[in-house]
């Protein structure tokens, strides 16, 4: 049976303990490579999500009660139907979000080893044995934190929801779930559904598509003790203002603006290859693409014109309908401020290399070179496909260059391994790959960034996911009541 072909159960809804019609009304779910309607969804209005937010809590005592055998056996469940409905779901993230066919596959296929590795957190050790100068047994445990609100982008709507999703729950937590409007039934309506299929509960996970006004709404709701998002940074410094002042954790996976490092004797054909993936990747739409080639001067001009010819192949269409490496950009605001930046930098005399152009919402894989720092198209996260290009002469000015920026979220670096190694330990970064572009994510792996790019590692493997979604009770037993001098 199909997860998703029942349109008239979830169509225009949302989901707080059971399908229902939604206050905020609908929103349609359009196709950006046609502008085709492909459906509706409901927008959650503050009432649904106050609403929601208090039949979570009730929900989440009676699941976090429940034995770890039982929680774990959702979440592999949950990883099952995952494979099994795979190329339903990669359709809708083709269609929904404009990514090619392999990179929907990679959402399907990370979705269930996310809730496969969320599976063994609730027989992961939850606490320690303290010594004690008392007469008493002491001990540090971890406790659900109650409500996670979950606020995921367009980009990878799947991905970027399920990570915090499964962990979440499997540590004995209700969520609230606020996907992208534009991605809400690839990253939104798929999920509840997989987890209805799996045996969860009613109530411990809640569907609220919506936008700005919803997301307030997740982050203010009165039983919401931790709030896990993943977007821009300028959005994101408003969550966190916002969960600040009403004291609770906010875990930050914002923007970047990556680099790659070029070394001298890297071999170019195999580094431009790389840059190119990098930076073209889901039409660059990605927190981690390479936004800044750094190429030492010895192979600098060998490295653009390579980089320049990948460009200039990469076929770019429907996802859909063709075999393309390229599809659209998710909407016309967006396309707008890529075709912006990339105009503003030629104009302050970046050199055009490649693309520059586009049709409709596809836009040509582009590649700049001859920047400096204060370019647009360096200084800016264009989140498109765009690939800036600069030179250096030295293992100390690449640094600097690197840090000079104020994202912080993942750096690539090509070539020798000796010097990439003395360079790792000197860049500001959440994450550094050696002889591997900056994209990458497995669901074992810690993933965050500094500075501007989040509040550091939130996601990803037994560590990071129970300090996300846990608080730390301490504990202590005596035999018998303590004597007091009172």
């Amino acid at each position: 049976m199909a997860l998703l072909d029942d349109a008239a159960l979830w169509g225009g809804k949302v989901n707080i303990g059971g399908w229902t019609e939604a206050a905020g009304g609908t929103h349609d779910v359009v196709e950006p490579a046609t502008g085709a309607t492909l459906g509706s969804v409901g927008t959650a209005s503050r009432e649904d999500v106050y609403r929601a937010a208090r039949v979570a809590a009730e929900a989440q005592l009676a699941w976090a009660a429940k034995k770890p055998e039982e929680r774990a056996a959702v979440l592999r469940r949950a990883g099952q139907l995952w494979e099994d409905h795979g190329a339903e779901i990669q359709d809708w993230i083709v269609r929904e979000s404009g990514g090619i066919p392999p990179k929907a596959q990679l959402e399907t296929h990370i979705a269930a080893n996310e809730c496969y590795e969320a599976a063994a957190l609730p027989s992961h050790p939850h606490g320690e044995v303290l010594t004690s100068d008392e007469d008493r047994w002491s001990f540090a445990r971890r406790r659900p934190v109650g409500v996670v609100s979950v606020i995921a982008p367009f980009n990878f709507p799947l991905i970027l929801s399920i990570r915090s999703v499964a962990p979440a729950l499997a540590l004995g937590n209700a969520v609230l779930l606020k996907p992208d409007p534009r991605t809400a039934v690839c990253g939104g309506v798929a999920l509840m559904r997989v987890f209805e299929e799996a045996g969860l509960p009613a109530g411990v996970l809640s569907l609220l598509p919506g936008g700005a006004e919803t997301g307030q709404a997740v982050v203010e709701a009165p039983e919401v003790r931790v709030v896990s998002f993943t977007g821009s940074t300028a959005a994101g410094r408003k969550v966190g203002e916002a969960a600040a002042r009403l004291l609770k954790r906010a875990h930050l996976e914002l923007g970047g603006n990556n680099a790659l490092i070029v070394l001298p004797g890297a071999d170019l054909a195999k580094a431009a290859s790389a840059g190119a993936f990098g930076s073209f990747m889901h039409q660059g739409q990605i927190c981690m693409t390479t936004g800044r080639h750094f190429v030492h001067e010895s192979v600098y001009e060998d490295y653009v014109s390579a980089l320049a010819e990948k460009a200039e192949h990469l076929p770019v269409g429907d996802p859909a309908t063709g075999h393309v490496a390229l599809g659209p950009i998710i909407d016309q605001k967006q396309l707008d401020r890529i075709h912006g930046i990339v105009e503003a930098s030629v104009a302050q005399g970046g050199r055009l290399a490649a693309g520059g152009s586009f049709e409709g919402l596809f836009y040509r894989p582009t590649v700049l070179a001859d920047l400096d720092l204060g370019n647009p198209a360096f200084a800016d996260e264009i989140f498109g496909p765009v690939a800036p290009v600069t030179r250096f002469t030295s293992v100390d000015e690449v640094v600097d260059l690197v840090n000079a920026n104020e994202y912080g979220l993942s750096v690539g670096i090509l070539g020798d391994v000796g010097t990439a190694m003395q360079i790792a330990d000197r860049v500001h970064s959440g994450k550094v790959h050696i002889n591997e572009q900056t994209v990458s994510d497995e669901a074992n792996a810690p993933f965050g960034g500094v500075g501007a790019s989040g509040t550091g590692a939130r996601f990803g493997g037994a560590t990071a996911n129970m300090d996300a979604f846990t608080e730390v009770q301490w504990l202590t037993m005596r035999p018998e009541i303590a004597p007091y001098p009172f």
